[in-house]
């Protein structure tokens, strides 16, 4: 096998371009690195088998699977004999050090929970993957053919959806998601207390009523994670606007899908990353 290849770090490096009311600025920031990490499982002399991969920030990734395993009850502490990321020879060079196993000196049963929820769960998007490669292997729809907001209409979109957050008002616990158009008109505000469903609440508030679920914009209230440009690219959004920072791999898809994506959003300024 070919040498590893280098290992990723805790953030990268990016180009932004922030608006503000002095106008566009262009320089350097720091984008919190998002990475897939499948994990598998050697029990018994048997070939490792594949039971989870999730989103992570590279790091302590043998501390991560350990804790995985011992915690879905996969492995008794005293039971894991070794974890190593693993040496597969059809792994591409870049996901050389997202994949790890563990090996184990007991029986265990690789039918847990997780692989029964995994056809029909992930609601983030990601969760149950089959395999790290298509974790990247997002279905789009046709690009957003129309204009987005300006970045002065982008800076006003997360409180105008905030007088809409009802539910938030009540409890200070829930997500929200909105569809807004190029003019910074709301279409449709939805709560919940996981953004990922919030997200496919106003998509399916759309479908349901007969509307376009594409739309010139989705506003996020929390962070810009891969899951949601994710869905954003799957329903054909023309930009997301996060009140939070992106990822680096939230970066990367909105840059190669053509998606406007839009960070650290508040009346005072937005960031622009794609």
């Amino acid at each position: 096998m070919s040498t590893l290849a280098r290992r990723p770090g805790p953030s990268v490096r990016t180009r932004v371009t922030q608006h503000t009311d002095a106008g566009p600025r262009a320089h350097e920031d720091r984008l919190a690195s998002e990475e897939p990490l499948e994990i598998r499982l050697a029990a018994g002399g048997a070939p490792a088998e594949r039971v989870w991969v999730t989103m992570r920030t590279p790091g302590h990734d043998f501390e991560l699977a350990a804790g995985f395993a011992v915690n879905e009850s996969l492995a008794a502490p005293s039971e894991i004999a070794r974890v190593a990321y693993c040496t597969d020879t059809e792994l591409d060079r870049e996901q050389e050090f997202n994949v790890v196993t563990i090996t184990v000196t007991g029986p265990t049963d690789i039918a847990h929970r997780h692989t029964a929820q995994s056809a029909g769960s992930s609601a983030c998007g990601v969760c149950g993957k089959d395999s790290v490669a298509a974790v990247l292997d997002v279905r789009s729809a046709p690009a957003w053919p129309g204009a987005i907001p300006a970045p002065h209409v982008i800076r006003g979109l997360p409180a105008a959806m905030r007088e809409r957050q009802k539910l938030f008002d009540r409890t200070g616990g829930v997500h929200a998601a909105a569809l807004a158009d190029a003019d910074g008109r709301l279409l449709v505000v939805r709560e919940d207390v996981g953004r990922h469903n919030a997200v496919d609440k106003v998509i399916g508030a759309q479908v349901l009523a007969g509307e376009p679920h594409s739309a010139a914009c989705l506003v996020v209230s929390g962070r810009a994670g891969f899951e949601l440009v994710q869905k954003a690219v799957t329903s054909g959004i023309g930009s997301l606007v996060a009140v939070g920072a992106p990822t680096s791999l939230s970066v990367r898809l909105a840059t190669e899908s053509g998606l406007a994506l839009f960070g650290f959003t508040s009346p005072r300024r937005c960031v622009q990353y794609a």
